[in-house]
């Protein structure tokens, strides 16, 4: 899965077109440049893999989150309803907006299911971000359709789902923006970096104003000539991680062909396990394949099949046990333990996050393994981590 399995020359280049600049700002110094825009040239791809009007770069997924909130006009007292399956940076840009996290349930897509976002939608519900998960969809025609019904905003948070599609439509073009992660272990990584897409003229105007200080970029060659038309701050991604990034933007089909390869082998060799089952996938299409997610009949049987995994050094994520993306050990949120008072506390009227309970979701997590699925794997390699699957499944 991580770009960076597959660094070669074609980063070298485009990094040392940077490095022969001179110019690592992403603005101006048109003189010196000699020609090169890394960042401007990355977002042009971008826009042309996902069929997108507009796109933006900032300095990683999280700044892309906080970003696009702005940009679409999300901000102080809004609720956002999020999943409880997700990385923290979901809820972090939230509140760092002002606005108020709302976790709802997922389903056996590992995603937000649709049939419950109207149990928490309230007269203060402004978006939904539905977040998709490890390389595959949400039921995302579904929940736009609650969107529109309901008058909210949505806004996708892909970062992990960069090249995944559904029914020939890329993920983060069902709504109003979409975000994607190019982190460093991301499937196309900048080693940090983060991007906006919109059909939006509007909101891609505001994403390109507020991550660079309200910057217009109207000014010409004189960048101290721009007007500031709104409040913003500084999520801007330098020159020598978009050109990082452009390499491997540039290796996306060959990147998802492998993992698509890799993904389908193991999971044909497991199809016969009498204790497993697969995630939804509602498009496989266009599922990116960066992992291959499975179910156990029981919380102890997940236990001990990831148990057995680890010892036979093919080891899986148990997301139930996740610090970091599974709102039950997310114990800094529950507790408010935070360096300085958050404006959304001012709201006055914050949901219970330390008696939260999302019952659905705990019964799917506490079942759910996922194997990461590499670019470096061999044939070999490959065949040797199926004899080890089978092998811990006997056990």
């Amino acid at each position: 899965m991580p770009g960076f399995e597959i660094f070669g020359d074609e980063e070298r280049k485009e990094v040392t077109d940077v490095l022969e600049t001179g110019v690592l700002f992403r603005y101006g110094f048109e003189g010196a440049r000699n020609g090169h825009f890394k960042a401007l040239e990355f977002e042009k791809k971008l826009c042309k893999i996902t069929d997108s009007n507009y796109s933006h770069l900032c300095s990683s997924g999280t700044a892309a989150l906080c970003t696009a909130l702005a940009a679409c006009g999300i901000g102080a007292g809004d609720e956002v309803i999020i999943p409880g399956f997700t990385f923290v940076a979901t809820f972090e840009a939230i509140i760092n907006a002002g606005a108020i996290p709302v976790f709802s349930e997922i389903d056996e897509t590992l995603c937000l299911n649709p049939d419950r976002l109207e149990d928490v939608i309230t007269s203060k519900t402004r978006a939904v971000v539905p977040v998709h998960m490890c390389g595959s969809m949400a039921r995302i025609d579904e929940i736009k359709n609650v969107c529109d019904k309901k008058g909210l905003i949505l806004l996708e948070d892909a970062c992990q789902s960069i090249g995944a599609a559904y029914q020939g439509k890329a993920l983060g073009t069902f709504g109003l923006a979409g975000c994607f992660s190019f982190d460093a272990v991301k499937t196309v990584t900048c080693g940090e970096g983060g991007g906006i897409i919109t059909n939006s003229k509007e909101v891609y105007q505001k994403a390109d104003q507020y991550a660079d200080h309200g910057h217009d970029h109207l000014g010409g060659p004189d960048r101290g000539a721009d007007d500031h038309p709104i409040i913003g701050t500084n999520y801007r991604i330098s020159e020598l991680n978009a050109a990082v990034g452009l390499a491997q933007l540039n290796k996306l089909d060959r990147i998802l062909d492998t993992q698509r390869k890799n993904k389908f082998a193991i999971k044909d060799a497991m199809a016969d396990l009498p204790d497993v089952s697969f995630r939804y996938i509602p498009d496989t299409k266009g599922d990116s394949a960066t992992f291959l997610s499975f179910f156990l009949p029981t919380e102890d049987r997940a236990r001990q099949i990831a148990k057995n995994l680890a010892d036979n050094g093919v080891g899986c994520p148990y997301w139930y046990d996740n610090n970091w993306h599974y709102y039950k050990k997310w114990h800094h949120l529950k507790e408010m333990k935070r360096s300085a008072k958050l404006a959304f506390e001012l709201t006055g009227n914050l949901p219970d996050y330390k008696n939260l309970v999302l019952e659905e979701s705990d019964n799917i997590m506490k079942r759910t393994l996922s194997m990461q699925i590499m670019l470096s794997w061999t044939k070999e390699d490959v065949e040797n981590r199926i004899q080890a699957i089978m092998k811990s499944f006997k056990g």
